[in-house]
């Protein structure tokens, strides 16, 4: 991976990861009142995984972007081409990523929050295929990234069941 590469991948993860947190009040007293599952992990897990989640996803994404593995494909599409695709599908992945926040915790709209995390699971499985394709053992590695977004429109879609009344105009 070259250096740079990686000075990319991670400062994009680490404006998704900020423009989330300034969206993010798990103390606030409209989240506080909302009902959660019985399963839904510890307030500390949250943090934990994502910011695991993060890291993998700049040095998954920077070896995805520098690697020589990109085959070629039938049609003329080069691996150049296939670069530029993963760098779009990366940026409106993190897009999605830091989207969610906004409506779940700012907009307080958990059903509008739940439908955008089921489309940035869909993109995050998408840039695992992606990933893989131009380097496997990094597809691999993004694996938990999508799994992760999975879980956490299972659990949007949970809470935003529990709580039809939780829409924005709710203080």
């Amino acid at each position: 991976m070259k250096p740079m590469t990686v000075v990319w991948t991670a400062a994009a993860t680490a404006a998704t990861a900020a423009a989330g947190a300034l969206a993010t009040d798990p103390e606030s007293s409209w989240y506080r009142r909302l009902r959660k599952p019985d399963w839904q992990p510890p307030a500390i897990a949250f943090p934990v995984v994502w910011t695991a989640l993060y890291a993998d996803l700049a040095v998954s994404s920077a070896a995805a972007l520098d690697s020589n593995e990109a085959p070629e494909v039938p049609g003329g599409k080069t691996a150049q081409r296939q670069i530029r695709a993963y760098q779009g599908a990366l940026a409106a992945n993190l897009v999605l990523n830091a989207g969610w926040s906004w409506l779940f915790w700012r907009s307080r709209r958990p059903w509008l929050a739940a439908a955008e995390c089921a489309v940035l699971t869909v993109s995050s499985a998408d840039l695992v295929r992606r990933t893989y394709r131009l380097h496997r053992g990094a597809g691999v590695s993004l694996a938990p990234y999508a799994l992760w977004c999975g879980f956490a429109t299972v659990l949007s879609t949970a809470i935003a069941g529990l709580n039809p009344r939780a829409d924005g105009r709710q203080r």
